[in-house]
This record gives C-alpha cells, structure tokens and sequence, in this order.
C-alpha cells in the first residue's frame, strides 16, 4: 500500500474530525479522563491507555506504516510546559 502524503495540519484534522464524530463518545467516561487515545487516521483503530506508548506500539503491530495521532481525553491539550492543563468541557 502506498502512504498518502500528508502535512502534519491534515493529519491533525483528520483525526479530529474521527475523535468528534466516532471516538469522544466511546472513550470519553470518567475513568478515561486524562488518558490518551491514539487514532490510525487512515483506518479509524484506536486505542487508549495512561500515556499512548502502548496504544502507539499495538496500533503499529497492526499497521507498521500507520499514520498516528495522540488526544489527551477530557483536554484540550495533549501536554504542558507550564504545567496548567485546561480541560474541554463539551
């Protein structure tokens, strides 16, 4: 299979637009709040876990050339250099 080139813009939007319109509403529960979910923005697969190490590495046994992105559930960032994280209250 051939990789699609895309700007790291459009592998955001991509992939936000499968966390709103599939995934928010099955990951998004108060055990999962501030855990990341990792989305394949070419297949929809996701999985979540405490930092996205293992959800990356599951995600990419499956598919090695996977294109990945990593929400932070519950927030609007992924991570902090100031240490104040904001949380997305939709």
């Amino acid at each position: 299979m051939q990789a699609i080139l895309l700007s790291s813009e459009e592998v955001a939007k991509r992939a936000k637009e499968l966390y709103e319109n599939s995934i928010r509403s099955q990951v998004e529960t108060e055990k999962n709040i501030g855990k990341m979910v990792i989305i394949d923005i070419e297949t929809g697969e996701y999985a979540v876990d405490k930092i996205g190490i293992e959800s990356a590495r599951y995600l990419r046994s499956k598919n090695p050339l996977a294109r990945l992105f990593g929400i932070r559930i519950g927030y609007k960032f992924a991570v902090s250099f100031c240490g104040d994280m904001e949380r997305d209250y939709r």
